[in-house]
């Protein structure tokens, strides 16, 4: 019999746990971000600026795409969470059967739909007209490649749910090796332009994607699947639709500012999109663990919320702001003095490097706000209130849109850097109130429910 690789966040240290469900989330997001990185370093120095423009030129509807297949997928995996640390397996299974024929029929919709669209849209977004054909080669591969996206987010969601964030982890650092190797096949050796490190990273996901979902078959007993799992039911899908389409709609919206901040910044030309998107590659690969605190939330909050312990979800979030707070301030240090460094990798035009300094540094000052938006919106989101997570994202749209529309006019590029740091204190104004009326609605919830079980 397989062993059962589970894992209960509902008892024990709440640091314990939440480092030991981070730790190899945040190994597997250090490498996918790696193998972007490779693609952007061999890109930028191989092919170019103007090459690197045009793959950063994509960054925000990649984000805005993309972000919402991860998004449902991210919600799909919290009833599953919940009922699993209810100890109600038939429901999860049943869930589970649901997401994947979801998951399935959203892929095909949504791919169909961004390839028709997909030129059309960087026309609207002002990409500069000498680096729009090398965007769109780029990134209508991406968008060819989203059923791949769905294939590992659902699968490894999943996993995570249960409990193990290491298997995911393992198969990612796999594919994060195999699109390295891919890079330089198809632009060092093939001679590929951008539309190689497209293919390579549709690829490798997919291979990630592939042993997920064998590995999930043949090790966790608890997933022994029935056809009848797989039958589409009214509650299932309206439970997974309610949390799924909230989260990745999250995301899109969030997206959604940056998409218009990202067209004001095609508007002050290659140099200027050059220097965000060597900047923001630095940035998201050193927020790594904000992104890997997040998730575990996701998955600890559920669990707790389904052994409905409130006060464990309470300490556990402040636990993980705490260790996001201190990885902000070790992280401003390195950049301060490593940053250039960095961004000597993609580029030696001193003007995109100063450029870049200037976002990474501020975005670093206000990174405690970062770790806030990542921790507290996603353990609401563990404890079932997507909407919350809209509202978010709204408000983050709102801040980056108004600095597109205001200061990216004013005074160009510098204006532009600003556009995270205010939509993170946005956000976060509205989270962490949000966060304390989600747990006094279950806690009264549960009170009750216990007070008619007498």
């Amino acid at each position: 019999m397989a062993k059962d690789t589970t894992v209960k966040l509902t008892e024990g240290s709440p640091l314990r746990l939440i480092l030991g469900f981070a730790l190899p989330m945040l190994t597997g997001m250090i490498f996918q971000q790696m193998y972007n990185l490779v693609d952007t370093i061999i890109v930028g120095r191989t092919l170019g600026d103007s090459a690197l423009a045009a793959v950063g030129s994509t960054g925000a509807i990649n984000f805005f795409i993309n972000g919402f297949c991860i998004g449902i997928c991210s919600g799909f995996a919290i009833p599953v969470a919940q009922r699993f640390g209810a100890e109600s397996y038939d429901s999860m299974r049943k869930f589970v059967g649901n997401a994947v024929v979801l998951s399935t029929i959203l892929s095909i919709v949504i791919t169909v739909f961004v390839s028709i669209f997909c030129y059309q849209i960087l026309e609207l977004m002002n990409t500069p007209s000498d680096i729009i054909d090398l965007a769109y080669s780029y990134i209508s591969i991406i968008f060819l490649g989203i059923p791949v996206t769905f294939l590992y987010n659902i699968t490894a969601g999943v996993i995570r749910s249960l409990g193990d964030s290491k298997t995911p982890t393992y198969f990612l650092m796999m594919a994060a090796a195999i699109n390295i190797v891919l890079d330089i096949v198809f632009i060092l050796v093939l001679g590929m332009s951008v539309n190689g490190p497209a293919l390579a990273t549709v690829i490798s996901q997919f291979i990630a994607g592939v042993t997920c979902l064998i590995y999930m078959k043949k090790k966790f007993p608890i997933l022994k699947m029935k056809k009848t799992d797989y039958k589409l039911g009214r509650h299932h899908c309206a439970v997974l639709l309610g949390m799924g389409i909230p989260f990745g709609l999250q995301y899109s919206i969030t997206a959604i500012g940056s998409v218009v901040l990202q067209t004001a910044v095609n508007g002050l030309g290659t140099v200027a999109v050059a220097s965000m998107t060597a900047g923001s590659r630095v940035s998201m690969f050193v927020v790594c663990p904000f992104d890997a605190l997040g998730g575990t939330m996701a998955t600890y909050s559920g669990q707790n919320v389904g052994a409905k312990n409130i006060p464990r979800v309470k300490k556990g979030t402040w636990t993980a702001q705490l260790l996001g707070t201190i990885y902000s301030v070790i992280i401003f240090i390195v950049l301060y003095f490593f940053g250039r460094d960095m961004l000597h990798l993609f580029t030696t035009t001193p003007q995109v490097v100063e450029q870049a300094m200037k976002l990474l540094l501020l975005n670093a000052a206000t990174y405690t706000l970062l770790a806030g938006v990542n921790i507290f919106r996603f353990s609401i989101q563990g404890m079932g209130f997507s909407t919350f997570a809209i509202l978010a994202g709204v408000m983050e749209m709102i801040a980056r849109v108004l600095v597109a529309f205001t200061l990216v006019p004013m005074i160009g590029f510098d204006g532009a850097i600003w556009a995270s740091p205010v939509a993170w204190l946005f956000a976060v104004l509205f989270l962490v109130p949000g966060f304390y009326y989600c747990c006094n609605k279950l806690d009264k919830k549960f009170s009750h429910e216990a007070y008619h079980l007498r």
